[in-house]
């Protein structure tokens, strides 16, 4: 009981910490009137990125969308319960082999371009540069609102790190469709 004392109220533990992610808070709801595609019901894992900056040879851009597929397929029988989006964010085209490879089909991938519409257009941006983070991983709760984000500046981030921390909130958390 002493044990318990002193570790309660001398040492104070801190509780549970995320791994790899930033928990964003309060949470910052996705401009969802901007894009033909509904973001809502599932977790998602967003990455914003020209198309032109994907290229095979990019390491940086491909890596990303590489980690994310491998992540979703970490979680085994959870995996429906997250999508993934590409949101291009030029009018330049994709190149054929990253489609290829990371089209709705074969990886997963939804891939969405941004709006046309100028203003639209900004309110996605303006989203993505909250807090500085347009670069990163978002990730979005099934109401389409950004809860965490990875980030990406100091290049791709740790699989292991970034798997157990979605793995845990899957675990913890049971809101999101299975299909």
């Amino acid at each position: 009981m002493i044990a318990s004392y002193f570790t309660f109220y001398v040492i104070k533990p801190q509780g549970g910490k995320t791994n790899l992610g930033q928990l964003v808070t309060p949470v910052q709801s996705f401009p969802a009137n901007t894009i033909q595609s509904s973001l809502q019901g599932k977790w998602t894992l967003l990455v914003a990125r020209p198309a032109a900056q994907c290229q095979v040879g990019n390491d940086e851009c491909v890596s990303i969308l590489y980690l994310m597929r491998q992540v979703r397929v970490a979680m085994g029988k959870e995996s429906q319960r997250v999508q993934m989006v590409w949101l291009v964010t030029d009018n330049a085209p994709i190149q054929p082999a990253i489609e290829a490879a990371y089209d709705k089909e074969v990886a997963g991938f939804r891939i969405i371009r941004m709006p046309d519409n100028k203003e639209e257009r900004e309110q996605v941006t303006q989203w993505l540069n909250l807090d500085g983070a347009s670069s990163a991983i978002h990730l979005l709760d099934p109401r389409a609102d950004r809860m965490m984000r990875f980030d990406t500046s100091q290049g791709t981030p740790d699989f292991k790190k970034f798997s157990k921390d979605l793995e845990k909130l899957l675990k913890w958390n049971p809101i999101g469709k299975a299909n």
